[in-house]
C-alpha cells in the first residue's frame, strides 16, 4: 500500500478511536421527577424506554464484536489489521449499555497462530467442521443468547433495520471474510443511525458517534487489501 493509503487508513482509525473515546466519556442524565403522579409516571416510562433502547443498541454492537472475534479466530493473519477496529467496537458495547450494567467479559483478540478446530467462526475442515449458527461470542448486557448465537437485533421495533449479525461459520477465504465483516459493520452503523431518531438527546449524540465510527470501520474494511 502506498503512503497515501497508509495515511488515510491511520486517519480513519484515529477517527474511530476518537469516537470510541467520546462515547466512553458520555454519561446519561436522569430526568428529574415531577411532584405529580403523572409526571412521575411519564419519567418512569421514559426511563424504561431508554433502558430498552440501550439494551438493543448494545446487543447490536455486541453481535458485531462477536463477529470480529470469529474472523480473528479463523484468520490470525488479520490480527494487526482488525485489532484496532475490534477495540473500538468493544468500547461501543460498554458505552451503549444501560447505566450500571456490567458487560459480560469478552475474550481478547487471539494472537497469531493456527485457528482452533471447532472454535467459533473457524472455517469448515474435515477434522473440525464449523457449526452454522454456533455462538460467536458473549451476548450484550441484559440480552439473552439464543440457541443460534447472540440474540438477534434489528427486528421490527428493536433498534433499526438490517442489524441482524450472521453467526454462521466464517468463510475460509480471508477476502470474503473481511467483506462480510465490512457488511456487518455497515449494518450495525445503519441500525445505530436509525435508533438515534427516537433516542433522548444525549443518547442520540452517543449513537451518532458510534454510527460514524462504524461507517469508518466499514470503509476501511472495504477499501483495503488482505495482507499476504
Amino acid at each position: 500500500m502506498g503512503r497515501t493509503g497508509t495515511t488515510r487508513r491511520r486517519a480513519l482509525i484515529a477517527t474511530g478511536t476518537v469516537a470510541a473515546a467520546g462515547v466512553l466519556g458520555a454519561c446519561t442524565s436522569d430526568g428529574g421527577l415531577g411532584g405529580t403522579s403523572s409526571s412521575a409516571a411519564e419519567a418512569e416510562r421514559a426511563a424504561r424506554a431508554e433502558t430498552a433502547l440501550r439494551r438493543r443498541s448494545a446487543a447490536t454492537s455486541a453481535a458485531l464484536l462477536a463477529r470480529f472475534d470469529a474472523v480473528l479466530a479463523a484468520h490470525p493473519a488479520l490480527t494487526a489489521r482488525l485489532t484496532p477496529l475490534r477495540a473500538a467496537v468493544a468500547a461501543h458495547v460498554t458505552a451503549l449499555a444501560p447505566a450500571g450494567a456490567t458487560p459480560a467479559p469478552t475474550p481478547p483478540a487471539p494472537p497469531d497462530g493456527p485457528a482452533r478446530a471447532g472454535a467459533p467462526g473457524t472455517p469448515t475442515t474435515p477434522e473440525g467442521p464449523a457449526r452454522a449458527g454456533a455462538p460467536a461470542g458473549p451476548a450484550a448486557p441484559g440480552v439473552a443468547a439464543g440457541p443460534g448465537g447472540p440474540a438477534r437485533t434489528g427486528a421490527p421495533g428493536t433498534g433499526g433495520p438490517g442489524a441482524v449479525m450472521a453467526a454462521g461459520p466464517v468463510p475460509a477465504d480471508p477476502t470474503v471474510a473481511v467483506a462480510e465483516l465490512a457488511a456487518a459493520a455497515r449494518r450495525a452503523a445503519d441500525a445505530h443511525a436509525a435508533a438515534l431518531l427516537t433516542a433522548p438527546p444525549e443518547y442520540a449524540r452517543l449513537l451518532a458517534s458510534v454510527a460514524a465510527s462504524g461507517a469508518a470501520h466499514a470503509y476501511l474494511l472495504t477499501s483495503e487489501g488482505i495482507p499476504s
